[in-house]
C-alpha cells in the first residue's frame, strides 16, 4: 500500500540495504530488491520485515516477506521462503533500516504548507472557526465542522459529518464519517519510540498511520500516536472519554468504551465491546478479549481472554479482586 505521507526513496538491492546500515553481509545476499519495510503480517514478497520476540512466532511462521532481521534463536519460526538476516539487536537495526528507506520519517515539522482555510476551496464547504489551518492535499468530506485554532496537515483524510474541536492538531490521519474529535486533541504525532543512550538518545522511526472508523468520539485533551511500521487504528463506534492516550501500533475493537485518563503503552490490541474505567493502564503487546470489563485504576500486565471481568493492580478477575478486598 502507498504510504501517502512518508515518501519511500527505495528500492534497494539487499546488498546495498546492508552495506548503508554496516550489517556484515554472512550470507552474502547479492541481486534481491527490496521494495519496502513492513511488520510481519502485511509484508509481501517484496519487502523486509522483522522479528525480535517469540511471542510473534506464530506470525513469524506466516509472513511473506522475503528477508527479515532477527535473531539466530528465533530464526527456526520463519518459513524457508524468508531469508535471515542476523543480527544481534532487532529493534536497532531495524531503525536503521527504516530511516533508509524513509528519511524524513524522524521529525514531526510543522507543515509548511497550510494555509488559512478562508484561503482554500474549502472556504464554502466547512464551517470553521477562526485561525483554521488547512495543509496541502488535505480531503475533508461534506457536512464537517471545524473549531476555532485547529490545524488539519497535510494529506490527511476526514469524511463526511465529521465534527473536529478548536486547538486540535491532525496528521498523518484518516478520519472515517461521523466522528467527532473533541477540544485539544493531537492525533498522528509520533510515538515513544527510541533507544536510550548516554549521549543522546536514539528516535525509532514512525511510518505508520492513524485511522479513526467510523461513529468514533475522541474526547478532549485526548492523544493518539501513529504507528511505528503497522498503524494505530480505532474501531467503529468506539468513545474514547477525555485525555485518553493511545500509544504507537494499538488496535482498538469496535464498540469499545474507555474512560478518562485510561493509558496503553504501545503495540497492544482490544476486542470488540471492551469497557475501560477511569485511569487504568494497558502494558505494551498485550492481547485484551472482546466483551471485556476493566475496573478503574486497574493495570494490566498480562492478556485477557474474551468475557472476562478484571480490577486491580496487577488485574485480576473481579471475583477474586472483591474476595481479597472484602
Amino acid at each position: 500500500m502507498l504510504n501517502p505521507f512518508f515518501k519511500n526513496v527505495g528500492p534497494f538491492s539487499i546488498e546495498k540495504l546492508l552495506s548503508r546500515i554496516s550489517i556484515e553481509n554472512k550470507e552474502n545476499f547479492r541481486k534481491d530488491k527490496i521494495y519496502n519495510v513492513s511488520d510481519l503480517v502485511t509484508a509481501t514478497d517484496k519487502d523486509l520485515t522483522f522479528f525480535h520476540s517469540k511471542n510473534y512466532s506464530e506470525l513469524a511462521s506466516k509472513t511473506k516477506a522475503s528477508y527479515c532481521i532477527t535473531l539466530d534463536s528465533l530464526s527456526q519460526f520463519l518459513p524457508s521462503s524468508c531469508k535471515k538476516i542476523i543480527v544481534k539487536n532487532v529493534l536497532l537495526t531495524m531503525s536503521k533500516v527504516t530511516k533508509e528507506f524513509y528519511p524524513k520519517s524522524i521529525v514531526d515539522d510543522f507543515d509548511e504548507s497550510a494555509k488559512e482555510i478562508s484561503k482554500t476551496s474549502f472556504k464554502k464547504k466547512v464551517k470553521f472557526g477562526k485561525n483554521v489551518l488547512i495543509g496541502k492535499n488535505v480531503k475533508i468530506g461534506k457536512n464537517c465542522l471545524i473549531g476555532h485554532n485547529t490545524i488539519i496537515e497535510k494529506n490527511v483524510i476526514i469524511g463526511s459529518s465529521c465534527s473536529i474541536g478548536s486547538n486540535v492538531i491532525i496528521r498523518n490521519t484518516i478520519i472515517k464519517d461521523n466522528v467527532s474529535i473533541l477540544d485539544g486533541c493531537v492525533i498522528g504525532k509520533k510515538g515513544f519510540g527510541f533507544f536510550p543512550n548516554d549521549e543522546k538518545n536514539i528516535r525509532y522511526p514512525h511510518i505508520g498511520i492513524v485511522i479513526i472508523n467510523e461513529n468514533c468520539e475522541i474526547g478532549c485533551g485526548s492523544t493518539i500516536d501513529r504507528g511505528s511500521l503497522s498503524n494505530t487504528i480505532i474501531g467503529k463506534n468506539t468513545y474514547l472519554d477525555n485525555q485518553v492516550h493511545i500509544a504507537h501500533n494499538n488496535k482498538i475493537g469496535d464498540n469499545c468504551i474507555i474512560a478518562g485518563q485510561v493509558g496503553f503503552a504501545g503495540s497492544s490490541t482490544l476486542g470488540n465491546n471492551v469497557m475501560i474505567g477511569g485511569q487504568a493502564g494497558v502494558s505494551g503487546h498485550l492481547k485484551v478479549g472482546s466483551n471485556v470489563q476493566i475496573g478503574g485504576g486497574s493495570g494490566v500486565i498480562k492478556d485477557i481472554p474474551n468475557n472476562t471481568k478484571v480490577m486491580g493492580y496487577p488485574a485480576k478477575n473481579l471475583r477474586e479482586f472483591l474476595k481479597d478486598n472484602r
